[in-house]
């Protein structure tokens, strides 16, 4: 095993009830108090290594340490002469940028909690609810904004009256310059910052909204300290040069905000911010700041490595500037495919000799997120590791050895803001959050080989027959199958005799259609949906699609159809659309695909 590399220990407890719980055999190291320490810390050992950066024209513009710490006591100021405190929250509409960074770092400085959105919320007329929502659940005092022309609109409505608006660019009558920030002086920031311990809220990150309205999960210092600690325990190569990443991972999330934020803090790393992402009309950006700046850390998306993957084949300038350094490749979301996995593998040799490490993580925006890592070299995709230092795991396995898993331990959220009763249903008897996630083992009889995931559990159901529907592995097999044909699936049939599923077509597919009252028909399309269908036969009933339904309205982000993360919410689409799931069991809806089709 490289030296670098900690080898995986995990001790077992079998209950007399059947749940199991796992724990870390490595003790936890010490943990900070607060972030402003790590600040204050760099500041004074590296104060010229670049901490955080932008691009800026033709280059980028570079903030060391040093400038950090003067620049957020700066900022710091300018809140406590404005009198505020952990009653004042800043919303951040904006996404990530230097002036974004400095700001949540003043703020956790002094003990003001941050409130960071997803921009499309903001940008987005249709998703305008989900805004106001947010809004009345923070009440925030103050509200940032990079632009103030691209973002005047979300900055006028009346939820932000009376409210200080701060941007950087452009600011209209009545708003404040980011530069005035700046000019803070003469309030006493240490004895602001005395005062922050590690209970005190750094910061409210609002849930994806997947099966209800977005909530307001409460982020303590000591949640994300904590978690920066379990880190270094399992990749102590974190420790022994700085970490340096050039990522795109939105900071209204906790994998972009806390995991990697905090991750070059805690370390003395360098964060180069990328502002491209893993789609067609930006993903140039990010191979460009790939190019320019070799990383020793990636993160990503599966969908974003496929795509680095595909650029590098063609481009060996990429390739030698993305692998030269890179000491670890990290995925989430979901499975690296393996294919992608082979390729990225073969580049790094080709490039360095050896592979660095290839892993993943799990975790929740409850749990500031890290509770599972993988962090021993492996060969195969999709495997979340084994628990943290400091992090109970219990799980209650079914028949099949799939397990519910609920976790316990310092980075583990207190609750929700103000929602008492969403709280305490988040908790079982012994303080265990309950993920609603399930997970089963590698090997049962090797748990050195770790976890994977299973699905979400809430989104599982049982037919009329009481045959459990996997519901969330389903839709990963049914989207794959289908290929071009769908953008989206919904799988459905609750109490139903058989499967069904509801389409969410791509581009090229609806124009194979015909619109019949928010359904599409048309023999092409019958066709090639029905076709991919009809290989599902001879799966058992568990697994087979029996009739389908090609939605015409795309999800909508303002009636929380769709998440910040551009995940469906699949209660809202079929309370939504509750009269085009009546119609997919009518057999004689021409809409309805089945039959010879499926």
């Amino acid at each position: 095993m490289d030296s670098k590399y900690r080898p995986h220990a995990v001790l077992r407890e079998d209950r007399a009830d059947g749940s199991i719980v796992l724990r870390s055999a490595y003790d936890m190291s010490p943990v900070a108090s607060k972030t402003g320490d790590w600040v204050d810390a760099w500041a004074d050992k590296a104060p010229d290594r670049v901490f955080i950066a932008e691009r800026s024209g033709e280059g980028w513009r570079e903030v060391s340490y040093a400038e950090t710490r003067q620049q957020v006591r700066a900022i710091a100021a300018s809140l406590l002469a404005r009198g505020m405190g952990p009653q004042t929250p800043i919303m951040v509409v904006s996404g990530n940028g230097v002036d974004h960074g400095l700001l949540t770092l003043a703020a956790q400085y002094i003990g003001v909690p941050t409130v960071p959105l997803a921009e499309q919320y903001a940008l987005i007329p249709g998703a305008r609810p989900q805004l106001i929502h947010c809004a009345e659940v923070i009440k925030p005092a103050m509200v940032y904004a990079v632009d103030g022309a691209q973002f005047a609109e979300a900055l006028s409505l009346d939820l932000f009256d009376g409210v200080e608006k701060v941007v950087s660019t452009n600011a209209a009558p009545g708003m404040t310059t980011f530069d005035e920030l700046l000019k803070g002086d003469g309030a006493d920031v240490d004895a602001a910052a005395a005062q922050v311990t590690p209970d005190t809220i750094a910061k409210y990150l609002m849930t994806s909204g997947s099966t209800s309205h977005p909530k307001a999960v409460i982020t303590t210092q000591r949640m994300m300290c904590a978690n920066q600690a379990q880190i270094l325990d399992a990749l102590p190569f974190l420790g022994t040069r700085p970490p340096k990443i050039v990522d795109w991972l939105p900071w209204n999330h906790v994998f972009g905000g806390s995991h990697n934020f905090n991750m070059m803090l805690a370390n003395g790393g360098s964060f180069y911010i990328d502002a491209g992402k893993p789609v067609p009309h930006l993903v140039g950006k990010t191979i460009e700041n790939n190019r320019d700046h070799s990383a020793t850390l990636a993160f990503n998306v599966p969908v974003g490595f496929a795509m680095l993957r595909d650029a590098m084949k063609e481009d060996r300038a990429l390739r030698e500037s993305y692998f030269r350094n890179l000491d670890m490749l990290f995925y989430a979301g979901a499975s690296l495919p393996q294919d992608v996995w082979r390729d990225l593998e073969d580049m790094a040799r080709d490039v360095r000799g050896d592979v660095p490490l290839m892993n993943s993580s799990w975790g929740l925006t409850e749990t500031a997120p890290a509770c599972l890592i993988q962090h021993e070299p492996t060969t195969m995709s999709g495997i979340v590791g084994v628990p943290m230092t400091g992090v109970d795991i219990k799980m209650i396995p079914d028949a099949d050895m799939r397990c519910e898993i609920r976790v316990r331990g310092p980075n583990i959220m207190p609750g929700y803001l103000n929602d008492p009763d969403k709280t305490a249903e988040a908790f079982d008897e012994e303080g265990f959050f309950i993920t609603g996630d399930a997970m089963k083992f590698v090997d049962p009889g090797d748990l050195t080989k770790g976890l994977r995931f299973d699905g979400r559990i809430s989104e599982d159901f049982k037919l009329m027959s009481g045959t459990w529907v996997r519901a969330a592995n389903l839709r990963l097999e049914v989207l794959a199958e289908l290929g071009g044909l769908a953008q989206d699936v919904v799988i459905c049939g609750a109490d139903k005799a058989e499967i069904g599923l509801l389409v969410f077509p791509s581009a090229a597919s609806a124009a194979m259609g015909e619109d019949q009252d928010g359904a599409l028909v048309g023999d092409a399309l019958r066709q090639a949906i029905g076709e991919k269908l009809a290989a599902r036969h001879g799966h058992g009933s568990a697994a087979r699609i029996a009739r389908a339904m090609v939605l015409t309205e795309m999800p909508s982000i303002g009636d929380g159809e769709i998440t910040a993360k551009g995940n469906l919410n699949f209660r809202k689409v079929l309370s939504r659309r509750a009269a085009l799931y009546d119609r997919l069991w009518d057999d004689a809806d021409p809409a309805v695909i089945r039959g010879e089709h499926a």
